[in-house]
């Protein structure tokens, strides 16, 4: 007789589950930004040149590069982070053992992700405020705060990809700088 066996999902198991899933759709998101608008940019720019030497400038130009520049520095922010590409002191790392190792990247992580979640909230007001203001861009007349939009969300996805080391470091013996790096001179996968 063959009795049904109940598996059991331990916390360690959810949260694992729940912080690849969503890994998987900000790396997605992520990537596609910045394949998006580093292409965009460098199109809109050649073809700017192009149209200046034989033509004329195209006048929207500028406005789009703005803020593709805009969107790939928030969009970046958020790949940084999880590539442990963030600015941080490698060199006290590499004198400490591991567990002090490991305590100061959750308390380094925690700090980080409070300080990207506060700079969400305060860009978030900061569109709204603009929203309220009814201000728009100059050439192509549209509302500006539609260009400030990704500031808050490449915020929160730092932040996110800070909580994200935590569990990391949580679920895992070894020390990890980032969700995807497990130490500093590990090789990209």
């Amino acid at each position: 007789m063959h009795k049904n066996r109940e598996k059991r999902i331990s916390v360690k198991e959810v949260f694992v589950g729940i912080s690849r899933t969503v890994g998987q759709v900000i790396n997605g998101f992520e990537v596609a930004g910045l394949c998006f608008g580093v292409g965009a940019l460098a199109v809109l720019l050649i073809v700017n040149v192009i149209a200046r030497e034989f033509f004329r400038s195209i006048y929207f130009v500028e406005e789009l590069s703005k803020f593709l520049v805009i969107f790939i520095t928030f969009v970046g922010v958020s790949y940084a982070v999880r590539k442990a590409r963030h600015i941080r002191m490698g060199a006290f790392f590499d004198l400490m053992g591991p567990r002090l190792e490991k305590i100061f990247i959750f308390v380094i992580s925690a700090v980080s992700a409070l300080v990207m979640f506060l700079m969400c909230s305060y860009s978030l007001a900061y569109l709204l405020e603009s929203k309220l203001m009814g201000q728009t861009t100059e050439a192509l007349r549209l509302p500006y705060w539609t260009f400030l939009v990704i500031v808050p969300i490449g915020f929160f996805l730092a932040g996110a990809q800070y909580i994200r080391t935590i569990i990391r470091n949580i679920v895992r013996k070894e020390v990890w700088m980032s969700p995807d790096q497990q130490t500093e001179y590990e090789e990209e996968r």
